[in-house]
């Protein structure tokens, strides 16, 4: 039995926003309340003590876009490395994306990573690929690759071209019920990946990644997501145009009956920084889709605030040094983000009074859970226990990582907030 008090509850789920203990029993959340009485009478002499003064209580994160590299490519990351990094961050779920070697788009592979997921303390799930070999060609079986494990279905990371290849997916994700998220880059547009066509691009004298790349690729998807009723997740949104588009499918939606039909995920990464720091980090920086203008990031963020971006998500994507020592046009795309998720949030978006807290682990935990249908995100008796305890307003200095790489800009950065608990139904405090 587990219990911490003097913390503050925060629950979007049951709109608890108050200071109360909760008490935890065999994995579950036996009580929230601010009844001193009733906890005492429950507890016994082997109750392990939490005092989280000073902290806010919440449901454990939940990210529904992670690379944890395995199979395939384990020198970046692998599942045991990517689970330290998520609890150090306060995520008890994630969600992993299909882009290993070999692919998420069998039965083997879907085997060994559910296997391998239930040797750590985390809740890790994982999407099937969208189509065979990542290729765009063919579309995978679905139905038996649910049945095998699979939360949803991505390619992320390759996008899909064939607009019938995606009404067909689309087609079959609705009539499962399940998510399709889709990565919005066209590449028969980009000259060079991962740096913004702009200031950026002409500082590097490259040709970069314009913005119509990714606004062609939402607009495309978002009509066939009203024409199907498919469940879609934007992933990792960029643009000012891809968040208009985004909330006018919604508002469209709505009026179609089809309210949870469409949905977003914004990157800490995007609503923190700009293409300059491209310039600045070179290929530390260097990410799909690439950090854009100040005008974008602005965007986002009015997106997080009004709903049109529901869900915030890592895009965790672990690479070595070596790689991101490379030159620029050579070196892989993207950074880590788990550790350095709620810090970013919390200092770039809570504190500066963009967001509330409970805004922020609604974005984090309950959206995201909501998106798989994930028993996660809520503190309701019953519920598993998952909960993060954090200190929202403490600085730490961004060092020592968990995560197998440390290919990030934030390193070295002070931000605020720390995670002082993550505990999980399967293992307790982690």
């Amino acid at each position: 039995m587990i219990w911490i008090k003097n913390g503050f509850v925060v629950d979007p789920a049951n709109r608890i926003e108050e200071q109360k203990d909760v008490l935890i029993k065999d994995g579950k959340i036996l009580e929230v309340t601010d009844n001193g009485d009733k906890i005492r009478q429950l507890v016994d002499n082997t109750c392990e003590v939490i005092d989280a003064s000073g902290c806010i209580v919440a449901p454990g994160l939940v990210d529904v876009h992670v690379h944890f590299r395995d199979p395939g490519f384990t020198y970046k990351e692998d599942i045991e490395t990517g689970a330290k990094a998520a609890a150090r961050g306060g995520f008890t779920s994630v969600v992993l994306m299909a882009n290993t070697k070999p692919p998420v788009d069998n039965e083997q592979t879907i085997a060994y990573i559910v296997e391998k997921a239930k040797k750590t303390a985390l809740h890790i799930y994982t999407c099937a690929a969208v189509t065979k070999g990542l290729a765009g060609k063919e579309l995978t079986d679905m139905a038996a690759l649910l049945e095998k494990g699979a939360v949803g279905f991505t390619d992320d990371g390759i996008p899909l071209l064939d607009a019938s290849m995606i009404q067909q997916a689309m087609e079959r994700t609705a009539k499962l019920k399940v998510p399709i998220s889709l990565h919005e880059e066209d590449p028969t547009l980009i000259g060079n990946n991962g740096i913004h066509r702009g200031k950026a691009s002409e500082y590097y004298k490259i040709e970069g990644s314009p913005r119509e790349a990714e606004i062609s690729m939402i607009k495309r998807d978002l009509e066939i997501a009203l024409q199907t009723g498919a469940i879609v997740n934007i992933q990792h949104i960029s643009t000012k145009e891809g968040v208009a588009l985004v909330r006018d499918a919604k508002r469209r939606a709505v009026a179609m009956g089809m309210e949870n039909c469409i949905h977003a995920e914004a990157t800490p990464h995007h609503f923190s920084l700009t293409q300059d720091a491209a310039i600045t980090y070179g290929t530390l920086a260097k990410m799909n889709p690439p950090l854009r203008e100040e005008a974008d990031r602005l965007a986002i963020i009015e997106g997080l605030k009004d709903g049109t971006i529901d869900i915030i998500a890592t895009d965790h994507a672990p690479h070595s040094k070596q790689e991101k020592e490379k030159p620029l046009t050579e070196a892989p795309s993207g950074i880590i983000g788990l550790e350095t998720a709620l810090p970013l949030a919390l200092t770039n978006l809570v504190s500066t009074g963009q967001l509330t807290v409970s805004e922020l682990i609604r974005l984090m935990s309950l959206n995201p859970a909501k998106l798989y249908g994930l028993p996660a995100g809520t503190l309701s008796v019953g519920a598993p226990a998952d909960v993060v305890i954090f200190d929202p307003t403490t600085i730490q200095k961004m060092e020592n990582f968990v995560s197998k790489s440390s290919n990030t800009p934030f390193t070295g950065q002070e931000l605020r907030g720390i995670v002082k608990y993550t505990m999980t139904s399967c293992q307790g405090i982690l």
